[in-house]
């Protein structure tokens, strides 16, 4: 599972541009749910051998009584009791504040393993520029420059190295267990434990907590037709005691830790809400991660013929990047249609897991060219001669040839239906790399 970072600190400081830089993007994923304010980010990074979840929080005044500021205090508390690691981020140039210590003082007593960083040190010495900061009690402070880049390797070295992360597994040893991870996604109140209490009622299996994690992810082993699941669990169930009463029961974190962990994921939708833009987000990062995914409509018998029509085009529209999933309409509280749903997550499994052999993909692959050549692009028409598959959940289908850098998205779109109706993959994203072949004689003149 993903390890989380929180960045946070009094207004301006820096934090968005530290997000910014650790994410390599400026789309992060937003939750639109009331509560949830925009004042907090959530996006995924990767530097050096660490991949995780950073949080971005709004300016952080822990005393703050009434008003917005209150409200931005406690989306921070809310990050910071989601993470595994806390980086509190300092302006080098203004020093020291009242507000720092408040901050520091807040932190001190939590006992969450913090960070220091010292932004906007861009040409600033670790000497007495920054000796001012050690009085805030919290250890080594890290000069960084966010905007242009420096000493950020080190600073995510030094947030993660002390935390022993256990490697993840890889899709192929998850696969040996012959066991199923499958997690229900979706806001909140769609009728997730409605759904997730009807499947282990109609399989008569006792729930328990797996021991060995510590962010209070909730796994349900059961067994269905033979078939071991591990569900699980994005509802929000907390222990009582580990958090505070600012906690939401909606946690983005624990969503998108679960998607990442998850073989296929089941997203829910509220038909008597539509489609969301949270909706769209969190099938936005399904599909960037590259998880099987299975659709489901519930609450379906509280909607009327208008509400169905329109939530129909919704999809079509909304979730159109996600046309290869299947699609089912649902009622976990009178538990219709939850059968074929099953049905839906095995395919989606099985499609994420396929072997495609080299020769069946270069057939394909040949057979496509005859059929419709790739577009020439001025003096090159790109010229594909073999495939072989590159990975699984999601499969990847490596093409190489010649000049393919010069291949169309259109044409790789024909190229991918072609490869999901040869294996019959449905329920899961398919990823098509193109590799040309170097020529030998490109650097002589």
């Amino acid at each position: 599972m993903k390890p989380v970072m929180a960045l946070v600190g009094r207004p301006n400081v820096g934090k968005s541009t530290l997000f910014n830089r650790l994410t390599k993007s400026r789309d992060a994923i937003v939750a639109d749910y009331a509560g949830l304010t925009r004042d907090r980010h959530y996006g995924n990074a990767k530097h050096g051998r660490y991949e995780f979840i950073v949080i971005d929080t709004g300016g952080f005044e822990p005393d703050a009584e009434s008003g917005i500021y209150k409200e931005m205090a406690k989306q921070t508390r809310q990050a910071v009791a989601e993470a595994d690691v806390v980086v509190f981020v300092l302006d080098a140039r203004a020093g020291v504040s009242a507000q720092d210590h408040d901050i520091a003082n807040y932190l001190r007593r939590l006992g969450k393993p913090t960070v220091l960083a010292a932004n906007k040190a861009e040409g600033m010495t670790e000497g007495a520029q920054l000796g001012e900061f050690y009085e805030l009690g919290l250890g080594e402070v890290h000069p960084v420059s966010a905007a242009h880049g420096q000493g950020i390797r080190s600073l995510v070295d030094e947030a993660f190295d002390p935390l022993n992360l256990p490697e993840e597994d890889d899709a192929a040893e998850q696969q040996q267990t012959g066991i199923v991870k499958l997690a229900v996604a979706g806001r909140p109140n769609v009728g997730k434990s409605t759904l997730i209490n009807a499947w282990l009622g109609e399989e008569r299996l006792v729930a328990f907590d797996l021991p060995g994690t510590t962010r209070d992810t909730i796994s349900v082993p059961f067994e269905r037709n033979g078939q071991k699941f591990e569900l699980i669990d994005t509802a929000g169930i907390r222990r009582k005691g580990k958090v505070f009463e600012a906690i939401e029961k909606f946690s983005v974190v624990k969503t998108l830790q679960a998607i990442e962990t998850a073989h296929v994921v089941l997203l829910l939708l509220d038909a008597t809400q539509g489609v969301t833009d949270q909706d769209a987000h969190i099938a936005g990062y399904i599909l960037e991660s590259g998880r099987a995914v299975v659709l489901a409509v519930n609450k379906w018998d509280a909607t009327d013929d208008y509400q169905r029509e329109q939530l129909r085009r919704q999809i079509e529209t909304r979730l159109a990047f996600l046309k290869f999933a299947d699609l089912h309409f649902i009622s976990a509280v009178k538990r219709q249609g939850l059968g074929p749903v099953w049905a839906s997550i095995i395919q989606a499994h099985r499609s994420a897991m396929v072997k495609m052999t080299t020769p069946v993909l270069t057939r394909l692959v040949l057979e496509a060219v005859q059929f419709q050549a790739p577009k020439r692009s001025g003096m090159f028409r790109p010229k594909l001669r073999y495939a072989h598959q590159g990975g699984m959940n999601p499969p990847i289908i490596v093409v190489h040839g010649n000049s393919l850098e010069h291949v169309t998205d259109a044409y790789k779109r024909f190229l991918e239906g072609r490869f999901r109706k040869e294996f019959n993959l449905v329920g899961t994203p398919l990823r098509i790399e193109m590799k040309s072949s170097k020529n030998p004689y490109a650097d002589q003149e």
